[in-house]
């Protein structure tokens, strides 16, 4: 009994510690960042939708600059969230989450505006995600 006790009490310190590293991790300013891939939004979507795990290879983790067309802006609680065109006949887009610490020159955008944005690819969830997006100008 006692072992166990102890096996469960390391578990859950291992637990703790971990937790405590990434609630502490600090964030990924991109600002400067090289981008790894350049891909427009369309090829991006179609890559993941032909086949998840190959593009989960290219692009999962790794710095993206895309470039397309703003179709929606939301601003969820003072998160900016830009989506962009794809031409998916099913309405996926590709959705760039600006970064919560990063600097912007601007977070209002313009429905039919060309844009470019640099961001960390968190793969596909119905849309491509994109984190901590800055803007490149």
């Amino acid at each position: 009994m006692k072992k166990i006790l102890i096996a469960l009490l390391v578990v859950v310190a291992a637990a703790a510690g971990v937790g405590y590293y990434l609630w502490n991790k600090p964030h990924v300013d991109l600002t400067n960042a090289k981008s790894d891939i350049a891909v427009d939004a369309k090829t991006l979507l179609e890559e993941y939708q032909l086949n998840e795990a190959a593009s989960n290879e290219k692009y999962f983790d790794k710095v993206i600059a895309v470039k397309g067309t703003v179709m929606e802006v939301m601003n969820d609680e003072g998160t900016v969230k830009v989506s962009l065109e794809t031409g998916d006949p099913s309405g996926f887009v590709v959705r760039c989450e600006l970064s919560a610490t990063a600097p912007h020159a601007r977070t209002e955008f313009t429905v039919g505006e060309q844009v470019q944005f640099k961001g960390t690819c968190s793969g596909l969830n119905f849309d491509v995600q994109l984190d901590n997006c800055v803007e490149v100008r």
